[in-house]
Formats: C-alpha cells, structure tokens, sequence
C-alpha cells in the first residue's frame, strides 16, 4: 500500500468542514464524516469525508483493532493517510456489567483523510492498494468543497439537560471518602450523569463547540447508532513509533476569564489538588512501566497550570518507549481505562465505582481518537462529551476524590464542569 499526499487551495476551519462534509454525507447517502480538531498529530485538524463504522461488545475485540494496520510504503513526514477512527468506552471495563445505549466501542476505517497541518494547508491524503489509481478525482471534489462558501450552521433546538438530585453524588462522596479513610484506595473518580432531549444536528453541535471553546482534544464520530460530540481538553495517550506519551488532568478549580490568575495560583498551592495529580501521574507512570523498556518511562512535566473552558486544570505528562515487540493492543490493555478518570490503585477504584455510581457511563471517561499505520496512536480522555441516540442527550461530569474533599465542592466542581456544555445546549447558532 502506498500514501498519496496532495496539497489543497486554502480552505474554511475545520468546523466549517465537518459541516460541508456531513452535508455532502447526506446529500449522497453516505454513512457521516469524522473530525479531530484542536492538536492531533501535531496538525489542527484531521477529517475524513465518510466512515462506515463497526460496533464491539467486548474488550479483547475493541482493544486489537487499532492494531489491525497495512503495511505503507513511500511515507511522508507529517502525515496521517488515514487508519482507524473510533472509540473506546468506559462500559467495556465497569465490572457491574451495565451500559448506556451507545455501543461499548466503535471503530472504522478511513482510507483518505483532510488535514490541516500546523500553518494552515489543508493537504489531502489517501492510503492506495498497490496498482491502484490515485484518488485525484475525489481530491478534487474535496478540495473544491473546502474552498466553497462557509455552509450555513448546524441547529439544534434549546433545550437544557436535567440533573439528578445533588444528596446522589454527595453520598456517592461520602462513602468514597470513608473507603479511603479504611485504606482501601487513595482516590477514586465520582461522576454523574445529565441528560435531556435533542433535536438538532450533531455536526452542527460538535462544529459550534469547537468554535466556541477551541478544545485541544474534539472528536465527531457518528453512524446509524448515535453520535459522539467530544470537547476534551485531555490527552489519553500519543504514540509515535516506540515512544508513548500521556497527560493526565487531575486538579481543577473555577475560571471566569483569561484574567483570573489567583485561582490558577490557588490550583497549584491546593493540598487536595496537588495529591490527586500526583497520585495519578504516579498511577499512569505504573501502568506505562508495565509495557514501556526498563528505565524509559518519566515524567518530564508535573503539575502545570492549564486552561480550559470554565476551569483551571493540573496537568502532568509521562512518557516511555514501548518495549520491542510490543503494540497498540498491548499498551492499551496496560493503560485503559484512563487512570485520571478512574482512581488509585485503579482496580480497587473500579469497583468502587461501579458501587457507588448510580448510572453507567457510556463513552464518557473512556477514549476515542485516530490510529494510523503512518502518524500512529492518539486517543482523547472522553470528558466534556455529549452522547446522543434518538432524540436524548446526555452529558457525564465528575472529580477526583481524595481524603481531603468536600461533598459539597464536589457537586459544584461537577456544575463548573457542565456550565460551558450547558451553556451551547441553550444557545444554538442563529
């Protein structure tokens, strides 16, 4: 198999794209695009124009595909080509067994791509069976629909989300509090879930959050089970040749606006905020070590201040080189379900809560991202996520319990979390 590059006449956002993609989708009766945008592969965004996807029930199915690849020859620095878009959700690994009704993990294959790279050219690329043609023709339909007039917004009709009763989660607190207090772990992640109607297009919806709160981590995937709107600000893991990279988020406090440094300040001298990072960096540099060479793994930055919509967050970044012989499948059955969403010792968190939690997750705290047999490995954390399936929405948030919280500020670090998400639900593009 073979990589044809071929740069493209400037072109609208990346929104605008997914938008005149998934018109094009429709018009031709093609199953919808599927977009990554923010910093993906050190581009901007990566697209692909249609992805008929499969669906997987369970975990040694959904965790090989990514490493299901063809061989490419004639390689191009910086590009992508193509590979296996999907996700991975949280469900595939609840030992309670329960699930939400999107599929527990989706996966399809994108033989061509659009990316934007770093300075702003689009460049088509496609991954070519030996002997034959390049796809010029549909290059050149894609590069004229780029170039075309910005297609109008995608609609929705406002609508809010419901919460459930605020005493749920404070008990779910409670009691993870009193399990760390008996030493049965160190910290667990405590979510809920939200939920409402939707009426509306989920391209527009991905297209205008995007636009609005320029996640570093989005993804757009859909098909005739659903669709999934992510606005992550959190990278799971990157994986470029041997070396492996993750960022865990752990810590947060409210931001208003660009100016509001004393909170960012007060992030980084929180007791409780600091331990939770720590905690869980120590966390994803374990389960690195499980797959990465002896001596590889550290961590080259710990407990940075970053913003994102509505919120400050701690970041740390870990790094390794993966062991020889080794593949995505293993690393993702080293490091899946993320550690920052989960807790420590992270089995232990499991089932705790699965316990405590009143309602599956869904995609929410699982990943979704890119595989590709050129650029490699990068999925998103799936936190600040819509899931949508006929006709309802729903939104998780949650945090990281330690001994140190509060019920109390918990449900509000929760209400922080959404405020953003809730605030585009309401507020559709005119």
């Amino acid at each position: 198999m073979r990589l044809i590059c071929r740069p493209l006449p400037p072109g609208g956002t990346p929104e605008e794209a997914l938008l005149a993609l998934d018109g094009r989708a429709r018009r031709l009766g093609l199953p919808p695009p599927a977009a990554l945008t923010g910093d993906w592969f050190g581009a901007r965004a990566v697209l692909t124009s249609s992805l008929a996807t499969e669906t997987f029930s369970t975990v040694d199915d959904a965790l090989a595909r990514p490493s299901q690849q063809p061989v490419v020859r004639d390689l191009t620095a910086g590009a992508v080509g193509g590979g296996w878009f999907g996700y991975l959700s949280y469900d595939l690994t609840d030992p309670s067994g329960r699930r939400t009704p999107l599929p527990k993990a989706v996966w399809g294959w994108a033989d061509h791509v659009l990316r934007l790279d770093a300075a702003g050219q689009w460049w088509f690329e496609a991954l070519v069976p030996d002997g034959s043609p390049a796809p010029d023709e549909l290059a050149a339909e894609l590069g004229e629909l780029l170039a075309a007039p910005a297609p109008p917004p995608g609609r929705w009709t406002p609508a809010g989300l419901d919460r459930p009763p605020e005493s749920g989660h404070r008990a779910a607190v409670v009691a993870c509090i009193a399990e760390i207090g008996r030493g049965e772990l160190y910290q667990a992640n405590i979510c809920t879930r939200f939920g409402g109607s939707f009426d509306g297009c989920p391209a527009g919806l991905f297209a205008e959050g995007v636009r609005r709160l320029r996640p570093r981590r989005a993804v757009h995937l859909a098909g005739d089970w659903g669709a999934v709107v992510s606005l992550s600000p959190e990278l799971f893991l990157a994986r470029q040749g041997r070396q492996v990279r993750s960022t865990p988020i752990k810590g947060t406090l409210p931001r208003r606006d660009a100016a509001d440094d004393h909170l960012a300040r007060r992030l980084r001298e929180s007791v409780k905020d600091v331990a939770e990072n720590v905690m869980i960096t120590d966390l994803v540099r374990n389960d690195l070590g499980r797959v990465c060479e002896v001596g590889s793994v550290r961590v080259p930055e710990l407990l940075a201040v970053r913003p994102a919509p509505g919120v400050w967050h701690l970041h740390s970044t870990v790094e390794g080189r993966l062991a020889d012989g080794l593949d995505d499948t293993d690393l993702l059955h080293a490091t899946f379900p993320p550690g920052s969403v989960t807790g420590a010792p992270k089995i232990r968190a499991l089932s705790e809560i699965a316990e405590l939690e009143h309602t599956p997750r869904g995609v929410y705290t699982g990943a979704m991202g890119l595989a590709s047999p050129i650029a490699g490995l990068e999925l998103n954390v799936a936190i600040r996520t819509f899931e949508l399936h006929d006709g309802r929405i729903w939104l998780g948030v949650g945090g990281g319990i330690t001994a140190d919280s509060e019920p109390a500020a918990e449900w509000r670090e929760c209400l922080h979390k959404a405020a953003p998400l809730e605030a585009l639900l309401c507020d559709p593009p005119r």
